[in-house]
């Protein structure tokens, strides 16, 4: 029988992809293309609110191949109980790093040299100049230093800065330098003028920047979040931003979206975006060619890229 793919593009726009396959649409609506219990390879779909991108999940007794568009796959992995085991996860390394790593100098730039208050008084006829802060001479420390970490390191480097120091879940060494453990980041927090938070959202990063995380960050040090919002304690965010000694520039929140009202869009020395790292105009060519490769390696029963992890393995 021919295996069923579940695409969340529609398939007559992907150029390239492997013959031998039997390609359904789903964009995460109320009907589903055909019976999930017949899917092999299934890509979620992108961008979706929350649920709607496990809810075929528990038909899908055939799945081989669960494959985000995202970088994160926190949004899916509670729904991977209902799956057999053997099944592999795979995320969209590859997809968002150009992308995530424009926006998060796009953040850091806007927020030290002041352009929301720019576009405020642009908006009432004002002219206010004023003496800022530049990114050149700066420490910046990037706590989370995977494909989109370095990427962010990348566009950081033509800008004459003192250092960067970089953080993953264990030590190693790269061509820039040496990458620490989080066991490190209490003594590299107070040197940084400018924190990156680029970090996947699992049990170890939940809350990572709490109050002991903040409080140990510089007097007038900037915090950039383009992880995950629950890596972020909002209570403690606000208490830090509400006394003036932070600032922070944030696309990603917790709750996410944010509702009207919550103290965050109105705090002293905040930016916030609306999860805007991912989707832009570079999203869909990088995606496709991560679609084509993959599928290719599954009808070739070639290994896959970007695998998180497979259900019912040790710890899964």
């Amino acid at each position: 029988m021919t295996a069923d793919v579940w695409l969340p593009i529609p398939p007559d726009e992907i150029e390239g992809l492997p013959e031998g396959l039997a390609y359904r649409f789903w964009d995460g609506s109320e009907e589903f293309p055909a019976d999930p219990a017949d899917c092999a390879f299934y890509v979620v779909p992108y961008m979706k609110p929350g649920g709607v991108g496990v809810r075929p999940l528990p038909r899908m007794s055939a799945v081989r191949v669960v494959q985000t568009l995202s970088a994160g796959t926190d949004h899916v992995e509670p729904g991977l109980r209902h799956l057999p085991p053997g099944v592999q996860l795979c995320n969209a390394r590859g997809v968002h790093e150009a992308s995530t790593a424009e926006l998060t100098l796009a953040l850091v730039l806007a927020s030290l040299r002041g352009i929301p208050d720019f576009v405020r008084a642009q908006d009432r006829g004002e002219w206010r100049g004023g003496f800022r802060p530049a990114l050149a001479d700066k420490n910046v420390l990037i706590v989370g230093y995977g494909s989109i970490g370095a990427a962010i390191e990348d566009r950081l480097a033509p800008f004459e800065l003192a250092r960067v120091a970089r953080v993953a879940r264990s030590a190693r060494t790269t061509a820039r330098g040496p990458v620490h453990p989080l066991t490190d980041l209490p003594s590299l927090l107070p040197d940084a003028d400018v924190v990156i938070l680029s970090t996947p959202l699992t049990e170890a990063t939940r809350g990572l920047a709490g109050a002991d995380f903040l409080a140990r960050m510089k007097d007038g040090a900037l915090l950039v979040n383009v992880a995950r919002g629950p890596v972020v304690d909002t209570k403690a965010l606000l208490a830090e931003l509400e006394s003036g000694r932070i600032t922070a520039a944030l696309d990603v929140t917790d709750p996410e979206p944010l509702p009207p009202g919550h103290p965050l869009w109105h705090a002293p020395g905040v930016l916030v975006s609306p999860h805007v790292g991912g989707p832009t105009s570079a999203f869909l060519p990088r995606a496709e060619h991560l679609l084509v490769n993959q599928l290719r390696r599954f009808v070739n029963q070639e290994p896959l890229a970007n695998v998180i992890l497979t259900t019912g393995a040790a710890g899964v």
